[in-house]
């Protein structure tokens, strides 16, 4: 599709205090029509294309690992395809990570399509900051199936309030981590929650250091969602405490040596 003929996603929406209140004492929260449904088909065609374009993962289910088994993951679509560019560096959706986390500005960190397909194995849980060398909490990842999902399909899943243990370890996604995170949920007694159904352009929001997981596939169906990971636009850049943030701060941050901002080329200030 050309570019010109997507939807704008300039405009902002107001969240209900009350919902901000909760997302930051659970650690997430669901917020509907984020992408409203007359825009969501051009949208969609979109994503889809560039991710099964760009997707790598070639081996068959049996071939994969637990971390492979449970999403294809095409990241930083906005790079390669100009469509999916509008919907990532989209401000509607910026705006409301910024008045989620409470601040002004917020930068792009990256999106990621995730794609669990039919029979896709469970994701174990996790924090995704584990991963970013970034010295603030005010990051969030958004959500967002781009089509009709329930629970059977891979729905993501909370630990409520568990961003307030910060970083829990160097815990990669993987069976261990699972093993590991599970114990720890059931030790601090966190409530786990998840929704039954989500539409289409309706989206979850959650705090880089919020516990997550999601159950496996067990549809015909492909569970289409894309994510958008946004963070406080006056972060610095940390030293990376493990391969993966290593990995990230020279491929998401371009390199930037620490104590330096975190405001590469691939993090653009959205608002």
């Amino acid at each position: 599709m050309n570019t010109l003929q997507l939807p704008l996603l300039d405009d902002f929406v107001t969240i209900d205090p009350a919902q901000i209140d909760r997302f930051r004492t659970e650690g997430h929260t669901l917020v509907k029509s984020v992408l409203k449904p007359e825009e969501l088909p051009a949208y969609r065609d979109a994503i889809n294309r560039a991710a099964y374009t760009f997707n790598t993962e070639k081996r068959a289910m049996a071939e994969r690992d637990t971390y492979g088994k449970a999403f294809l993951q095409i990241m930083n679509l906005w790079e390669q395809d100009e469509d999916v560019r509008r919907f990532t560096l989209a401000k509607r959706f910026a705006k409301i990570a910024a008045d989620l986390l409470g601040v002004e500005h917020v930068r792009l960190y990256h999106d990621q399509a995730l794609y669990k397909e039919p029979g896709g194995g469970f994701t174990p849980w996790h924090q995704d900051q584990y991963y970013w060398p970034l010295n603030t909490n005010n990051t969030v990842t958004m959500w967002m199936p781009l089509l009709n999902i329930t629970e059977d399909m891979g729905m993501l899943t909370f630990a409520s309030g568990s961003h307030r243990e910060g970083f829990v370890g160097n815990l990669a996604i993987s069976d261990e981590s699972e093993a590991q995170l599970e114990q720890l949920i059931k030790d601090r007694d966190y409530p786990i929650t998840r929704a039954t159904t989500m539409n289409a352009g309706d989206a979850t929001w959650h705090y880089g250091w919020t516990l997550h997981s999601a159950p496996g596939n067990l549809s015909d169906v492909t569970r289409e969602v894309m994510t958008v990971i946004y963070y406080a636009a006056d972060a610095l850049v940390t030293e990376p405490v493990n391969e993966h943030q290593e990995n990230d701060r020279n491929r998401w941050l371009q390199g930037i040596t620490p104590t330096n901002a975190a405001a590469s080329a691939l993090n653009p200030l959205i608002v």
